[in-house]
């Protein structure tokens, strides 16, 4: 709880008025209830005792006074904590959104995407209630009770003794229960990630559950997580509503204490009626602040596993570092030298040389599996390579930004990649936006037509995933945004696999003219696409077997005859 309200207490200082305008709500609050009990003492002995007209005038003066403050308390004080806990809030999604995508390709990997949307919505929403309406509440409750305490003190401090004594005695049950509710909660939360990354799976998913009528598989899945989530947040419950019976028994003996023994008092002619009146009323009143405190130390563990689960994402560090170097406009060379790359001790890379200079268009051939995307990788930097460099004009690319490499390179890749936007927008994605460039690259990817006969053009709108388009359009708009970038490095993973024998044969034309003031990989199973290249490597378990022009390969290379009799 400590460590929970000293991360979080620093985010108050960009507040600090609003804070001032909601803790006067507090205290009106806790004021106004403290008044309330205190009345009670010149009722029965100035009214219904010394049948005083002056205060009989005076009080309902005081009662109404006293419960507009209360209201008004109420009002701005939940008003200003919900604006500084829902910005509080928005501040941490954005920090923990960002954080995320600067973290390495394969965390992503690793990670459901699920799971991450579900650390992002729901955990941070859980987090909410807790940075502002609990902490408010924690305040109030906590004046509350030091107000009526002081209220009980001053009517009898002997009394006062006898009705206080449970507070102690509650500490330890009330302890275990807070433990046992941060144990669920953690629970509750992990169950709930599951559901989310089962319903984002099930949505991604949902051609082959149809196709496959695994509807009901799906939904039997489904229910199983569900019914899990529902046990745990019954035991939750049943957790954290033990604190009332727990409160009202131990609070019933105090009190059934404080009346046997003051009321002899009041006999005795020791104590007034009404002040064992008011003090029988703030202690009734006592009680409820202490079970809300209660309940709300028990709800606040909810927040605090949902706190571990976000810190752990934020001690996640990429471990893909930028450098601090600018590429030049103007790249003539790229080496691979003695590439090697591991993953989990399984070698996907092994002594990996080659060599592409300005102009030239690479082609990477071999069977799936053989490392070819896996060097495309290590190039872009989804992946740094366990051995060996790549330079670019003797640049070693980790000396070189992030930025700078990446705004140089574009990647086409079978899966397409479309943003719910439109057209233009996803064309010029991460670039600035310019109209008539958006129409020269559609043109360039063979695209202006299809496109300008939509009834929006450019401004259509895309459907998530561009399911609205045909699998061919959806590539041309990936190659439209490839061009769009104008990269001196071009990246083409099975870019025309999804086009017909006629659009692939432009597409790979229209490749070859833009290629040729660039640097273009190509990674193809189909032979037939990568004719015009300069050089073939082939690879074969992470090595490259063989490189040269299809004539040399042809003469003297086995594997790439083979690759070659298969197409």
């Amino acid at each position: 709880m400590k460590q929970f309200f000293k991360q979080y207490i620093p985010y108050y200082k960009d507040y600090i008025r609003k804070f001032i305008y909601a803790f006067i709500g507090i205290v009106l609050v806790a004021g106004g209830t403290s008044g309330t009990a205190y009345i009670m003492k010149p009722l029965l002995d100035d009214i219904f005792i010394n049948k005083d007209q002056e205060m009989l005038m005076i009080l309902p003066i005081m009662v109404i006074g006293l419960y507009a403050a209360k209201g008004f308390g109420r009002y701005i004080q939940a008003y200003y904590i919900s604006y500084i806990g829902q910005d509080i809030i928005r501040k941490i999604r954005d920090k923990l959104f960002k954080h995320i995508l600067h973290l390495d390709l394969a965390f992503f990997n690793a990670k459901h995407g699920g799971e991450l949307i579900s650390r992002i919505t729901n955990d941070i929403n859980r987090i909410q209630s807790a940075v502002s309406n609990q902490i408010a509440s924690f305040i109030q409750e906590i004046l509350t009770i030091v107000a009526l305490i002081a209220m009980v003190i001053y009517q009898s401090v002997e009394l006062a003794f006898y009705g206080l004594v449970v507070m102690p005695i509650a500490v330890y049950p009330l302890t275990v229960l807070a433990k046992k509710m941060k144990l669920l909660s953690f629970k509750s939360q992990e169950k709930n990630s599951d559901i989310t990354a089962h319903l984002s799976e099930s949505f991604n998913n949902i051609e082959i559950i149809k196709a496959s009528t695994a509807i009901d598989l799906e939904t039997k899945r489904f229910e199983k997580h569900n019914q899990e989530f529902f046990s745990i947040n019954i035991k939750a419950v049943k957790t954290n509503e033990l604190v009332s019976p727990i409160m009202e028994i131990l609070g019933a003996v105090a009190v059934a204490t404080v009346i046997v023994i003051g009321g002899q008092y009041v006999i005795d002619g020791d104590l007034t009626p009404g002040a064992f009146f008011s003090f029988l009323t703030a202690l009734f009143m006592l009680y409820t602040p202490i079970k809300r405190i209660s309940s709300l130390y028990n709800q606040m563990q909810d927040a605090l596993a949902a706190n571990e689960r976000i810190n752990e994402l934020f001690a996640l560090q990429p471990k893909i570092v930028s450098g601090t170097n600018t590429l030049d406009s103007n790249i003539n060379r790229i080496s691979f030298n003695d590439i090697g790359l591991k993953f989990d001790e399984k070698d996907a890379l092994k002594n990996i040389n080659l060599e592409a200079n300005k102009g030239e268009t690479i082609a990477l051939v071999g069977d799936s599996g053989g490392g070819k995307s896996s060097l495309i990788n290590t190039l872009v930097r989804f992946y740094d390579s366990t051995s060996g460099n790549i330079t670019i004009d003797n640049q070693d690319i980790k000396d070189l930004s992030l930025n700078s490499l990446r705004d140089n390179i574009s990647i086409v890749t079978q899966r397409v990649y479309i943003f719910n936007d439109t057209i233009g927008q996803n064309i010029a994605y991460g670039q600035d936006y310019c109209e008539q460039k958006v129409i020269d690259a559609l043109k360039k990817a063979h695209a202006f037509d299809f496109v300008n006969n939509l009834e929006d053009g450019i401004n259509t709108i895309l459907d998530e995933f561009g399911t609205n388009l045909s699998g061919g359009q959806r590539q041309r708009i990936a190659i439209a945004r490839a061009l769009y970038k104008n990269p001196q490095i071009l990246i083409l993973d099975e870019a025309t696999s999804a086009l017909d024998n006629e659009s692939e044969a432009i597409i790979t034309e229209v490749l070859q003219e833009v290629s040729k003031d660039k640097i273009t990989f190509v990674i193809a199973h189909r032979l037939s696409t990568i004719k015009n290249a300069n050089k073939i490597a082939v690879f074969k378990n992470g090595c490259v077997v063989c490189q040269g022009t299809q004539k040399e390969l042809l003469d003297t290379c086995v594997e790439y005859q083979r690759l070659q009799n298969i197409n």
